[in-house]
């Protein structure tokens, strides 16, 4: 099996500005392409970049321009930004994943998206991060079942989670059990505590881990961004220190050893060349997915169907549409009334596993994911 050459690019956006840092993902994605790279990876967001106000000022304080710039570069699939990022991929014939801040056609929310763009220059996959973090849900919605999907290139079988997303066990699973080898974490997680995680990761499914962080510093902010002196205010600097984005991109084998990065403070692509056999040979130890899973204790349910905002039906009158459930129910009800009464000696309990368990605390109000763990 031969080797998947994979390209960690590690770099600044130009702050708010799509068509710009599309720019960019041209000029870094050729550059990876000449070192003979074959699957192209970029981190969160890139496109436009990071909202870095939610960190550096209260919470929808002011923000009125800032999220203006946002949503007016917002990338919308189907778009010329699309489109661009397609013809990067085709141009020099590489697996081109990149961060996007989403939103749809008429939408004003955004989400935070991965976009896999494949070497034909077809958009192959696309990933909304389920739940943002802390004060990322002040800008970012929540994705749905429908994009937790693995992406297979013909060289490998690539996926993954945004950010914080990668500490839910239920979703990591998921991705596990469609044979992910290589795994994708475009992240804003910065310090030690964040590559522990990529290795744990890396271990946990026996496969290869790609974290890919931005780096951004204070000077780095366009001259003319509005209201740019309290987008990094001097106190916040003082205290933070100039790079708002410090990067911590690292590559990771299957055995947690850590093959290149992390680094931090400075634009670098890292690459390296990912032996894809090495991940069935170490799962000879260790399949979660596989013949370390126990499916008859453990059973994981996952609702991939899309979430719309609105489901339009049609050829049904509205006042069939709303008697039609009081019909099943009445159906169902008397089949029960039926089943008890033939049936009375069968006791056994059917699943009784509660249903659209609400969550109890989602008081994560400024916890923010960027900092250090």
């Amino acid at each position: 099996m031969a080797a998947l050459r994979v390209a960690a690019v590690q770099a600044a956006y130009v702050l708010m500005d799509r068509d710009a840092t599309i720019d960019r993902v041209a000029a870094l994605t050729a550059a990876a392409a000449r070192e003979g790279a074959q699957l192209v990876v970029f981190p969160e967001v890139f496109v436009p970049g990071t909202p870095i106000w939610i960190d550096t000022q209260p919470i929808w304080e002011g923000d009125e321009d800032w999220f203006g710039l946002l949503a007016t570069n917002a990338v919308v699939i189907g778009s010329p930004a699309t489109d661009r990022l397609a013809a990067i991929a085709a141009r020099h014939q590489v697996w081109l994943v990149v961060g996007v801040d989403e939103r749809e056609e008429h939408g004003a929310t955004i989400y935070n998206t991965v976009l896999y763009f494949s070497p034909q220059g077809a958009l192959a996959g696309r990933h909304r991060k389920l739940v943002p973090t802390g004060s990322e849900r002040t800008v970012w919605g929540m994705g749905d079942g429908s994009t937790l999907r693995v992406v297979d290139t013909g060289q490998g079988r690539i996926g993954g989670l945004t950010c914080w997303e990668n500490y839910m066990p239920l979703a990591r699973f998921h991705l596990y059990s469609q044979g992910v080898e290589v795994w994708l974490a475009p992240t804003l997680a910065v310090g030690d505590g964040w590559i522990a995680t990529m290795q744990h990761l890396a271990r946990e499914n026996r496969m290869f881990v790609v974290g890919v962080n931005p780096v951004l510093h204070a000077d780095q902010i366009p001259a003319g961004f509005p209201h740019r002196e309290r987008l990094a205010p001097p106190g916040f600097l003082e205290q933070n220190g100039p790079w708002l984005e410090e990067g911590n991109t690292v590559i990771v084998a299957p055995d947690g050893a850590v093959l290149a990065g992390p680094v931090r403070e400075r634009e670098e692509t890292l690459v390296a060349d990912l032996d894809l056999l090495t991940v069935a040979v170490q799962r000879r130890h260790l399949d979660p997915a596989g013949h370390y899973n126990r499916p008859d204790v453990f059973r994981l349910h996952v609702d991939t169907s899309p979430r719309p905002a609105v489901v339009e039906t049609s050829g049904t009158s509205l006042t069939q549409a709303m008697a039609a459930p009081n019909v099943a129910a009445n159906s169902v009800a008397a089949h029960d009334v039926a089943a008890h009464d033939t049936a009375a000696h069968d006791t056994a309990p059917h699943d009784t596993a509660p249903h659209d368990t609400a969550p109890h605390d989602m008081t994560a109000h400024n916890a923010s994911p960027h900092g250090s763990e």
